[in-house]
């Protein structure tokens, strides 16, 4: 038996093989089966649906902040991936597009090669070396109770009137991560306990996309306002939920019942800068988290086709080639007018402290939308910080 851990990979030019099982795939050989269709057949028709892993890491330093996704849409047959490393204000990314075919186990696309070490407790993030000179190798260890998120927006909400709305369920979690990044031939390593991550694994269908093409005259929906992402020895704050680590004594998962955000911004972009939130949870308390934005310690998510990418607009799902594309970018974000021409969803890298602690976490806005929402005589809990 070989010693090397790697799994022997499924390339798309397989498909031929497996197009003669049609519909069976790869998959189906697991004990994994819940409906009576192989699990190529998605569970609608809608063109939007979609599988998803997400992940943002950072060394808790703050030198160095990576993110990277990957999506498929089975009712399309595409499939994407991105990888955005921004290390000391230096953003780079590398995308992918091609036909998903036949095998959703291989999720491999070309330098961008991660791998499910262990179902719920450990992936392992591996970007390739490639002409846009970036890459790592990082292990992603789970450290806090993954919890199923029901579905839950009401059948009014859909567009237009008549149709379902567009719903995500899944999962979510923080991590420790161990390993290495690589820029332009600096490495920073990342040892055991000096690096933090969330990620998530989301499925359903997708709000965003194919861009304005599938939108239905609907809004574009690339995320919301005033997400965050931040891991404290005693809890968590993901979104609109509190996350506790495996063998908490408290049970399940908590919720932010309510916030009230105060943000200062850059003046001439508009760009999220610092913030002060005031989260109400479900058990009573008031919690107060002071964001301040490391340096120009952000993912653009843009770039990761979260709203169109910078350079040919192809929004999630867009991309309808018939073979495999590798593409890039590197851009200076230290530079106020790049960092203005990126702007969307953003993972803004930030010192977080909450009761005399300190830590690193994410704040997540759509820029300038959270500017614009401050600004609003109307928008209950957001207002300019003093």
């Amino acid at each position: 038996m070989s010693s090397d851990p790697t799994p022997p990979k499924l390339t798309v030019g397989d498909s031929p093989h497996f197009d003669e099982q049609y519909p069976l795939s790869p998959i189906d050989d697991f004990m994994i089966h819940q409906t009576i269709d192989p699990i190529r057949i998605m569970m609608a028709s809608d063109p939007k649906a979609y599988e998803r892993y997400w992940m943002v890491c950072h060394d808790l330093a703050g030198e160095v902040l990576v993110a990277t996704g990957c999506s498929f849409y089975p009712n399309l047959d595409r499939a994407e991936a991105y990888a955005i490393v921004n290390h000391q204000g230096i953003h780079r990314s590398v995308r992918a597009f091609r036909p998903l075919g036949v095998d959703r186990m291989d999720m491999r696309f070309g330098p961008i090669a991660p791998q499910v070490v262990e179902g719920l407790r450990r992936w392992r993030f591996v970007l390739e070396p490639n002409e846009w000179g970036v890459s790592f190798d990082l292990d992603f260890r789970d450290i806090t109770r993954q919890i199923y998120r029901e579905p839950s927006l009401p059948i009014d909400r859909g567009f237009p009137r008549g149709r379902r709305p567009d719903v995500t369920t899944g999962f979510e979690s923080f991590g420790d991560v161990e390993g290495w990044v690589e820029a332009e031939g600096t490495r920073v390593e990342i040892p055991a306990g000096a690096g933090r991550g969330t990620r998530d694994r989301h499925w359903g269908v997708g709000r965003g996309v194919g861009g304005p093409e599938l939108a239905l005259g609907g809004r574009m929906h690339v995320g919301v306002n005033g997400n965050s992402f931040v891991a404290f020895d005693d809890f968590t704050i993901w979104g609109d939920k509190v996350f506790y680590r495996f063998g908490d004594p408290r049970s399940g998962a908590g919720r932010v019942e309510k916030a009230v955000r105060r943000m200062r911004f850059e003046p001439d972009t508009r760009i999220f800068l610092e913030g002060i939130v005031d989260y109400t949870l479900d058990s009573g308390e008031v919690k107060q988290l002071h964001y301040e934005r490391i340096g120009n310690q952000t993912a653009y998510l843009r770039c990761g086709m979260y709203g169109g990418t910078p350079d040919k607009n192809i929004h999630q799902g867009g991309y309808d080639g018939d073979d495999e594309v590798i593409e890039g970018d590197v851009f200076d974000v230290n530079v106020p007018e790049v960092r203005a021409s990126l702007v969307g969803l953003d993972e803004h890298l930030c010192r977080v402290t909450c009761d005399g602690e300190t830590t690193t976490g994410l704040m997540q806005p759509i820029d300038p939308n959270a500017y614009n929402a401050c600004a609003s005589p109307t928008r209950e809990g957001w207002s300019f910080l003093d």
